[in-house]
């Protein structure tokens, strides 16, 4: 980590989700504190209900923690509307699901532009937008197919240039590799890293070591807590 940085992109204070449960509770996250510097990359790993998906909920903006503070940039996510969340999804965050999310009645160009049409974009420059990622991801020959005519490997890189089409500075993937082959998978990382190398903030959820091994840093959960930082 550069000297020259002051405010960590993620800042997690004691962070605690709790989900209901019949006349109980679920504790998916127990006072969490994490500190995530611009340009890192973190791979989340633990076993299945570690609080692993909760945490990139948390982070995404697609939940809000029971109790704790979460700072974005310096800024409390927590006191924010549900509108200006929408607005910091769609301008800081990129997301790549293990599913694709594709919109299967959309072309890969239109499911690329997805984020630029909420984004109020002028249409030629989002088509300009989508193309250039398009060729960057290797599917410029693809833009007219639907999600349905691509294999699973070209659905996760099409999610990939769909994560960066708003220029978003933190990408966040769960699984990203998870439905894919070996060999598909490692052509996967190498475009991530190669966003990373780029200055992006990539925070990955996986349970698969060799890929965990791309990041800088592995960060192990269990039972709601860091059970142990690797690389940090």
């Amino acid at each position: 980590m550069s000297a020259h940085r002051k405010e960590p992109t993620i800042r997690l204070e004691y962070l605690s989700k709790a989900y209901r449960s019949g006349e109980g509770k679920i504790l998916a996250l127990d006072k969490l504190s994490l500190t995530i510097e611009e340009g890192d990359f973190c791979a989340v790993m633990g076993p299945s209900g570690s609080g692993k998906s909760t945490l990139l909920n948390l982070i995404g903006c697609l939940d809000r923690p029971t109790s704790g503070r979460y700072l974005l940039k310096g800024g409390e996510v927590a006191r924010l509307s549900d509108d200006d969340l929408s607005q910091v999804r769609l301008r800081n965050i990129g997301f790549i699901f293990q599913g694709f999310n594709l919109i299967p009645q959309l072309s890969v160009q239109e499911n690329i532009e997805l984020p630029l049409y909420y984004l109020e974009t002028e249409p030629r420059a989002a088509a300009a937008r989508a193309k250039d990622l398009a060729q960057m991801v290797g599917l410029s020959e693809r833009l007219a197919h639907r999600p349905s005519q691509l294999s699973g490997g070209e659905q996760q890189r099409v999610a990939i240039a769909r994560a960066l089409a708003a220029e978003p500075d933190i990408l966040l993937a769960d699984e990203p590799t998870g439905n894919l082959d070996t060999g598909t998978g490692e052509r996967i990382m190498e475009l991530l890293l190669e966003q990373n190398r780029r200055g992006k903030t990539i925070i990955m959820v996986t349970h698969e070591t060799d890929i965990a091994a791309y990041a800088q840093y592995r960060l192990q959960m269990r039972d709601g807590k860091i059970e142990r930082w690797e690389g940090r």
